[in-house]
């Protein structure tokens, strides 16, 4: 029942970051990164105790809250992206290739770290979807959400390695040390533009 519950929390993981690379809107971005979280909290759920597993869920919350509230008052509406790599079939195309590999290399990365297939699998390809997500954007708000989904990977194959309060707590730190960063580049960015 466990390994399916793991199951779950991967493909939502994988649900989750196809729709941070798809919507354009900061509402449901925020709203798809929150149950990004929920995911999170399941497969480091696997190996922490759960007392130490809310504290991602909480973070995690937290950092969407902190960016919600800095962006409420904002009037942008969805912005669309000026580089090469804009449409949504290369992005799709994109995460296709990113999930078959990294479910590739979860088989070996699962035996190494002894941890089930699915915990190996969301972590990688949290990890690698962030990367792509930083890779077509230079939003800051897009920048933001790709470092997040990157360090949401790094959490879930860390977990699989330490189980330190401290270097739960120093994560936990790091992710509001990104929302903070994220909140005073967006306010930077809205009195830059004109309008």
């Amino acid at each position: 029942m466990l390994e399916i519950l793991n199951w779950i929390a991967a493909l939502l993981a994988l649900g989750t970051s196809i729709g941070l690379l798809l919507s354009r809107d900061w509402r449901w971005s925020l709203a798809i990164l929150a149950a990004q979280y929920l995911g999170v909290f399941w497969l480091v759920y696997s190996n922490w105790p759960i007392s130490m597993a809310a504290v991602k869920l909480v973070t995690g919350w937290m950092v969407c809250a902190a960016l919600g509230t800095t962006l409420y008052g904002s009037t942008e509406g969805p912005v669309s992206e000026t580089a090469w790599p804009e449409g949504r079939l290369f992005r799709l195309l994109a995460t296709g290739l990113i999930a078959v590999s990294t479910f590739a290399l979860a088989q070996k990365t699962a035996s190494w770290l002894n941890v089930s297939l699915a915990v190996a699998w969301g972590g990688l390809l949290l990890m690698g979807l962030g990367l792509l997500h930083l890779g077509v954007t230079a939003q800051p708000l897009r920048v933001i959400l790709g470092l997040l989904t990157l360090l949401a990977g790094f959490e879930i194959m860390y977990a699989s390695v330490e189980s330190s309060t401290l270097v739960a707590a120093l994560l936990a730190v790091i992710n509001l040390c990104l929302a903070l960063t994220g909140a005073y580049l967006l306010n930077a960015h809205a009195t830059e533009t004109p309008g």
